[in-house]
């Protein structure tokens, strides 16, 4: 019979007396001169997280150090992993300079250990939020996408995937409610970008992200743009529910979560969500400016729906020469929708003149010159 599993409670002390950060928060000597470490914020598998003082700046302001302590003694690994650590960095940096997104004030290595110091965003994460607060509704649930997608979108237009969006990674700003889009720790350059790391024949070699948060893809380390959909659309869910994902079930043939009869929104906003958590990436949306066109066209749809339920026999599988059709042929329903419209105006457009032709004919022969 197999040893019974250790306690983790009675290790996790343990490794977080090792911690230089919480030797520093003990003692209350500044770290590296400058930072007064406070209290422990977070813990995860990279790392520490504390909070601190910058005793250097007017007033001391609030910071956070993060600590990450690769589990690697081998020269060679170090200076491999210090190299991405450098690049890492270097991508925050660029980042942060967005109002949503923490910005990134300092990097540095200390024997073997790398820190990041980042802006202290003060308030609440979205997970306490809806756990004080109760699931919200559709409307609040749609603001909340069209404020997170643009961010979202900048991370990607610099060739970036988070690979850990989920309510505690998301705060409200306490000082003007905007929503901060943190923790980029687990950030990794698109990985077309990584091949020509001389150092590295395979920059992916673990799970990185959330059970239940991050789409098949992504557990078979092959992160792409449409994975950060996928976290988004179970982030909505938490919102409207206020459960988990792992609180679903799953359809046992794709693997999809049943999500419809624990909450009641618009059959439009329903094909968003369906279509945001699809368990296969080709069926997903692929870009974040398709999930915002799609939000943003919802006030039209009903006129758009009315437009199309007035003509009869219109035929909606050929668009019109207008129309321009992608590469692979495919058209959004939206898009379909828009060319069938299109080409109905057209008819009724060539039907009047018709008419006014035929008009002028028979004027002209009723009362010739």
């Amino acid at each position: 019979m197999k040893d019974s599993p250790p306690n983790l409670s009675e290790l996790r002390p343990a490794a977080e007396q090792s911690t230089r950060l919480k030797q520093h928060c003990d003692s209350g000597q500044l770290f590296r001169d400058r930072y007064r470490v406070m209290r422990l914020l977070g813990r995860g598998g990279f790392g520490v997280t504390y909070l601190a003082q910058d005793t250097l700046l007017p007033v001391s302001p609030l910071c956070v150090i993060k600590q990450l302590s690769p589990k690697m003694n081998n020269p060679m690994s170090l200076e491999r992993a210090r190299i991405r650590f450098k690049r890492e960095a270097k991508i925050l940096s660029k980042l942060g300079s967005h109002s949503q997104i923490p910005m990134l004030l300092d990097y540095f290595t200390v024997k073997g250990e790398f820190y990041l110091v980042q802006e202290y965003i003060q308030g609440e994460t979205l997970s306490k939020e809806v756990r004080r607060s109760g699931p919200q509704n559709e409307i609040k649930v749609k603001h909340f996408l069209q404020e997170i997608l643009p961010v979202v979108k900048y991370v990607h237009r610099h060739r970036v995937i988070h690979r850990d969006i989920k309510p505690p990674n998301i705060i409200r700003c306490q000082n003007d409610g905007r929503l901060v889009l943190i923790d980029f720790g687990a950030v990794r350059e698109y990985l077309a970008n990584q091949a020509d790391d001389p150092l590295q024949k395979n920059p992916t070699t673990q799970f990185v992200g959330t059970m239940g948060f991050a789409p098949p893809e992504q557990l078979a380390l092959r992160p792409t743009y449409a994975s950060d959909i996928y976290a988004l659309g179970v982030t909505c869910l938490f919102m409207l529910t206020g459960r988990s994902p792992v609180e679903f079930e799953s359809d046992p043939e794709t693997g999809e979560i049943l999500w419809r009869s624990y909450v009641q929104v618009s059959s439009h906003f329903a094909a968003v969500l369906n279509k945001m958590l699809k368990f296969s990436t080709e069926e997903r949306y692929q870009k974040i400016d398709e999930v915002k066109r799609t939000l943003d066209l919802e006030p039209y749809f009903n006129s758009l729906a009315d437009c199309m339920n007035t003509p009869s026999g219109v035929e909606r599988s050929s668009p019109p020469e207008d129309i321009v059709i992608p590469m692979n042929g495919y058209l959004t329903p939206i898009q379909r929708e828009a060319a069938a419209i299109r080409k109905w105006r057209s008819r009724r457009l060539l039907k009047e003149q018709g008419r006014r032709r035929r008009g002028i004919l028979t004027t002209s022969k009723a009362f010739p010159l």
